[in-house]
Formats: structure tokens, C-alpha cells, sequence
């Protein structure tokens, strides 16, 4: 099953579920929500970023303006 679908199943369980699940269930990812997950200490990510970086600055990949976005909105 997809992830997404998953998400939206988990989601509308949990609309619905009893204060006592909604507990358990909170109590078995809660050391994990309370992380801080900073994402440049994650070496994929900056790699990531980097190689963005250097495909707009090639021209490989045409960047968008600020300006352009706002403008769509």
C-alpha cells in the first residue's frame, strides 16, 4: 500500500479513535516527534541542495523568480 494512503487511513483512524488508542498511539512514535531534526547536518540533503544549486548556475535547469512565483499566486 502506498504511502499516502496509508497516511490518509492513519489520519481518518485516529479523527475517529477512542482517547485511550489515540494515547498508544501517540505514546509509540512520541520519542520520535520530539527529535529535532536539523537537515543540514544530513549530508544527503546538502549534497542535494548543492547539486540544485550548481544545475541553476549551469543553466541546466532554469530557475524561477520571486517575483514570477508571487505572481502566480
Amino acid at each position: 500500500m502506498a504511502a499516502t494512503t496509508l497516511r490518509d487511513r492513519l489520519y481518518d483512524y485516529i479523527r475517529y479513535a477512542d482517547d485511550k488508542k489515540v494515547k498508544a498511539i501517540y505514546t509509540m512514535v512520541e520519542d520520535e516527534i520530539n527529535q529535532k531534526h536539523d537537515p543540514w547536518e544530513d549530508p544527503e540533503y546538502v549534497k542535494m541542495l548543492d547539486k540544485r544549486v550548481d544545475d541553476i548556475k549551469t543553466g541546466k535547469v532554469k530557475g524561477v523568480s520571486w517575483e514570477e512565483i508571487k505572481g502566480k499566486m
